[in-house]
């Protein structure tokens, strides 16, 4: 071919034109770039050369209602690699100074490929000063390896709390993703109880100083002088409605059994102790907690992480005697002068013996006093199942109480539809006697049974149960309580003042729970005793106190051991002692914790 034919007109036009608009893109480019858009592609050039420093902040601390310290904060120094910049040759030198298995740190950086490389990660919480000394002694030596001073939980009060506080646990990947504007890889969240529900307030804001760095990553000097930088603010100070002395009263006295205690203030709903037991050191979960700790929590036939304050369910026993009465006044079916005659049982399709009787003629006020099962057992009769379950349902069972924190159990209260499902439209009605005195299908938690005494001791209102009071504002610590429900059962206030005097009698008169009388607390209450299939019955307790102006009230479950009078109560009324008789408390601990002694073995002979 000949280069004139090559080189033809359109041949040229088409060169011509590629060369003009490629020069004509790139000179618009770099218009775009220099001018349009000159901003954002300086900032995206200086990320390459600064580096942020976050700023973790304090979390915020738990005072008690009376502003005792009972979650705090204590130094611990956290070992940190920066993937960009490390040797994996030093992982089984860094595995020995840091006390941690071979393979433990490639791991650590395996599971945080995802983010950036540039990051820092987290390896190890808690490393001791032997180990930082060590860093600090080679750090030339050790590039992207570095250690920060964070903050762990520690108790000060000598309160357990584990099912109370909660414990902080490292952010998972998905949770991670839902929250990536606030954490970071390796950031500690609430995993349970106070620590989670409330773990927006606790956090704080984070802070970040930046550094400029050179092409090794290396700080040469603060970015702009460090006007960019931003402080970290505190969590916010919950202040709980706990009271430390009743939670350790409570905590001392469950150990060695497996039950819960649960005390509310009536009034206003305040939780005053909440006990699991048995229970679990908070403490093992301050670093990464070990897999033979773990092992040892999962593996143990009581269950320490299983939160029974709020999630165990079980037959109320004798204590929903007086829910009954309750029923049963309100719809007008009794009054004060209805008499029931106990003969020692009630016929239904077969015999329902009453324990302790017979009782001969009784009224509702004698009748709980007494715990006659025969009285009830004829009396849900007369309520009928559903009102029956009705009622239960107005007073806070087969329902969660919207406590504030994570886990709850509704429990679980049975009416006509659930045994028409079972057996069908002429399901049998001897079932009935059985749920008269508690037992059947119904279930109640002991949180449950504390709010139900706390609505009785009440007149029939309360507020939904909450441990944290409020909260303290950083600057000023002024006080700012938070706004909580009220529960109104509309029941009328005076079937409570008949119950409330059953339930003096109980303690006071000549009922199941004598060996609590006192001279100066008048305390009421009602014992139970609930059949438990699988082994020894529970045993079951609710109270208030004192009687004319309740300031606490109670309910204690004990598993596996027999009576609520032999077992339960006692517990109670040390609860009771520890929050009303404050003062003696304070001017001799051991005078109280005596009496406190002799009065267990004094309701236990």
């Amino acid at each position: 071919m000949k280069a004139a034919e090559f080189a033809s007109i359109s041949r040229k036009t088409v060169v011509y034109s590629i060369v003009v608009s490629s020069f004509a893109i790139f000179t618009f480019r770099l218009i775009q770039m220099q001018i349009i858009e000159h901003q954002a592609f300086d900032e995206k050039s200086a990320s390459n050369s600064i580096k942020p420093i976050e700023q973790v902040p304090l979390r915020g601390v738990f005072y008690d209602r009376n502003m005792e310290v009972i979650a705090s904060n204590s130094p611990a120094y956290t070992l940190r690699i920066t993937p960009s910049e490390y040797d994996r040759k030093l992982s089984r030198l860094l595995e020995t100074v840091i006390d941690a298995d071979p393979g433990f740190i490639d791991k650590v950086l395996y599971n945080n490929r995802f983010y950036s490389k540039y990051l820092p990660i987290r390896i190890k919480r808690g490393i001791d000063f032997k180990a930082v000394a060590w860093l600090e002694e080679n750090s030339e030596h050790l590039p992207g390896v570095d250690y920060v001073v964070e903050m762990q939980r520690s108790y000060p009060a000598g309160i357990v709390g584990s099912h109370l506080f909660g414990y902080n646990k490292e952010i998972s990947p998905a949770a991670l993703e839902k929250e990536k504007n606030y954490y970071s890889p390796g950031d500690y969240v609430g995993n349970s109880g106070i620590e989670k529900t409330y773990e927006k307030e606790l956090r704080g804001q984070k802070g970040y100083n930046y550094v400029l760095v050179d092409a090794k990553r290396k700080e040469i000097g603060k970015y702009k002088n460090g006007t960019q930088d931003s402080v970290s603010h505190k969590g916010r100070d919950l202040v709980l409605s706990i009271d430390a002395d009743v939670q350790r009263v409570a905590e001392q006295e469950l150990k060695g059994f497996r039950g819960a205690a649960v005390a509310i203030e009536p009034k206003t709903g305040e939780v005053l102790a909440l006990v699991s037991a048995p229970d679990f050191d908070l403490n093992q979960f301050s670093y990464i907690t070990s897999k033979d700790y773990l092992s040892s929590l999962y593996n143990d036939p009581g269950k320490p992480s299983f939160n029974r304050a709020t999630m165990s369910g079980k037959p109320a026993g004798s204590t929903f005697k007086i829910m009954a009465a309750i029923a049963a006044l309100d719809m007008g079916v009794i009054t004060t002068e209805t008499i029931i005659t106990c003969g020692g049982g009630f016929y239904y399709g077969r015999f329902f013996k009453c324990h302790g009787g017979p009782h001969g003629p009784l009224n509702v006020i004698h009748a709980i006093e007494k715990s006659c099962n025969t009285f009830f057992y004829n009396l849900i009769y007369r309520i009928g199942l559903d009102k029956w379950s009705e009622y239960a349902h107005r007073l806070g069972f087969g329902q969660k109480t919207g406590i504030d924190i994570a886990d709850e159990s509704s429990g679980f209260i049975p009416n006509s539809k659930y045994y028409e499902k079972i057996y069908g439209s002429n399901w049998p009605r001897s079932i009935m006697a059985s749920l008269g005195i508690g037992q059947g299908e119904v279930s109640v938690t002991p949180l449950q049974l504390a709010q139900y005494a706390a609505i009785i001791a009440n007149y029939g209102n309360t507020y939904v149960p909450h441990i944290v009071k409020g909260y303290l504002k950083e600057n000023t610590k002024e006080f700012v309580s938070l706004k909580f429900k009220e529960v109104r059962t509309g029941i009328n206030p005076k079937v409570f003042d008949i119950v409330r005097q059953g339930m003096f009698l109980v303690v006071q008169g000549a009922g199941t729970a004598t060996g609590l009388k006192m001279d100066d607390i008048k305390i009421a209450g009602k014992t139970g005793t609930a059949q438990n299939p699988h082994g020894k019955d529970h045993a079951l307790f609710i109270c208030f106190a004192p009687y004319d102006d309740p300031k606490i009230a109670i309910a204690v479950v004990v598993e596996n051991v027999g009576f609520g009078a032999t077992y339960a109560a006692p517990i109670a009324k040390k609860m009771v002692l520890a929050y009303l008789k404050k003062d003696l408390l304070k001017k001799d601990p051991n005078s109280l914790l005596t009496k406190y002694q002799l009065l267990g073995a004094k309701l236990e002979n």
